[in-house]
């Protein structure tokens, strides 16, 4: 009886690391900042002699909160959230307006934890708010862009765990968002700002 108790406790040892990380909890934030690079595709506008590819959409860093849950140790789910936006929007490099956005990103991920580290990658779909818009063009009046924007979105990142609870993040997101532009409510283009978004920051598991 002792025998078999003492290979129960040595098996009990050896496989402490297993049962630590069952026991982790199925909740982790992420907080990083996150850099906007928009793909600035657009239509020609005949019309106005404005050429392909003349409507641009600032780059620029933003706060990014992501809450993700553990269903196992390889299948999880991301909401990314973050505050709305504001963007100047440039017509052949002349300022014609700004508008805010607020991109909030539900993806699934399948990771494969390896000692410390867990790359992972998912894919899911993103929701793109447009408010706040203050575009126009002299000669040609004011512009406005569609209020919402739904379309896929990819991501690939590593998590390094740091210690129990911490671990360091790096992640990159790819999203497809298109919006029409018009004027006087007749379509006169469409902007594909697809962005890539690249982020780096620290992740808590609770």
């Amino acid at each position: 009886m002792r025998t078999i108790v003492s290979a129960v406790l040595m098996l009990v040892s050896l496989s402490a690391p297993g049962v630590t990380r069952a026991q982790e909890s199925s909740l982790m934030v992420r907080l990083r900042p996150v850099y906007i690079s928009p793909a600035n595709q657009s239509d020609a506008i005949p019309a106005l002699s404005v050429p392909k590819d003349a409507i641009h959409v600032s780059s620029k860093v933003m706060p990014e909160l992501d809450i993700t849950y553990f269903f196992n140790p390889y299948l999880s789910a991301e909401l990314v959230l973050t505050i709305p936006q504001e963007h100047e929007v440039t017509l052949s490099g002349t300022r014609i307006g700004t508008f805010s956005h607020l991109p909030p990103t539900l993806l699934v991920q399948a990771g494969l934890p390896i000692g410390f580290v867990r790359p992972y990658l998912g894919a899911g779909l993103n929701l793109t708010l447009i408010t706040a818009q203050n575009i126009s063009v002299p000669g040609v009046g004011k512009l406005t862009l569609d209020d919402a924007s739904i379309g896929p979105a990819a991501q690939a990142g590593v998590d390094f765990r740091l210690g129990r609870n911490w671990s360091l993040n790096l992640d990159v997101k790819y999203a497809m968002i298109g919006v029409d532009v018009k004027s006087g409510g007749s379509r006169v283009s469409e902007v594909r700002v697809n962005p890539w978004l690249f982020g780096g920051g620290l992740a808590y598991r609770f």
